[in-house]
């Protein structure tokens, strides 16, 4: 999936582009245009698709539309593009949340058949692995093509992606398991010790 990621400024307006594959147009615009008006209002930007190309053209609705509100619209385009429903996707409204994605073609070439098993693997036995990885971590898991998408904040969606990295290179999932469970305790612990320190 080639994505575009360029900024033009004309006249202080930033534009960004992104590209998505056909497939995907309609989930992203939605029934009557519904997904693409929330977005756009939930974001303060205007969205163009060219449903012809799946060119995604995101400027900013206002002069108030800020940096951070273009750049969510973007990833929730992104998201969608890459598996995600957009209820799942509007989670990247939420400031602490990210969008991580991996490229399975970069670890093990584009053989169709190796991506085939790679990707069968992640999912695991009636889709028990990828649930377990979003169980444990909070995070949304989404499997489209030969890219697996994260979404989650960042300390945990990175623990999906290593979890998710370690069953590319053939670890056991029982290996995979115990790593997500210990991970996500010393996380959660981190986080208290955070919580403490903080002054009311």
């Amino acid at each position: 999936m080639a994505h575009e990621e360029k900024g033009h400024f004309i006249m202080g307006v930033t534009r960004l582009y992104e590209k998505i594959p056909i497939d995907r147009i309609g989930v992203l615009i939605g029934h009557d245009g519904r997904v693409k008006e929330e977005i756009m209002k939930r974001t303060n930007t205007r969205i163009t698709v060219d449903s012809t190309t799946g060119t995604v053209v995101i400027e900013p609705a206002s002069p108030s539309t800020t940096a951070l509100q273009l750049m969510k619209a973007r990833d929730i385009v992104r998201a969608i593009a890459y598996g995600f429903s957009p209820e799942r996707a509007m989670r990247l409204l939420d400031e602490d949340q990210v969008l991580i994605v991996i490229d399975l073609k970069q670890y093990i070439g584009d053989k169709p058949n190796h991506i085939q098993r790679i990707k069968g693997r992640i999912i695991g036995e009636g889709g028990k692995a990828r649930r377990t990885i979003e169980e444990v971590t909070g995070t949304y898991i989404s499997i489209y093509r030969e890219y697996v998408a994260i979404i989650g904040d960042f300390e945990s969606a990175n623990i999906a992606k290593e979890a998710i990295e370690m069953l590319i290179q053939g670890r056991q999932h029982a290996t995979v398991y115990r790593f997500l469970e210990r991970e996500m305790y010393l996380e959660k612990r981190r986080r208290m010790r955070e919580l403490w320190r903080k002054p009311y």
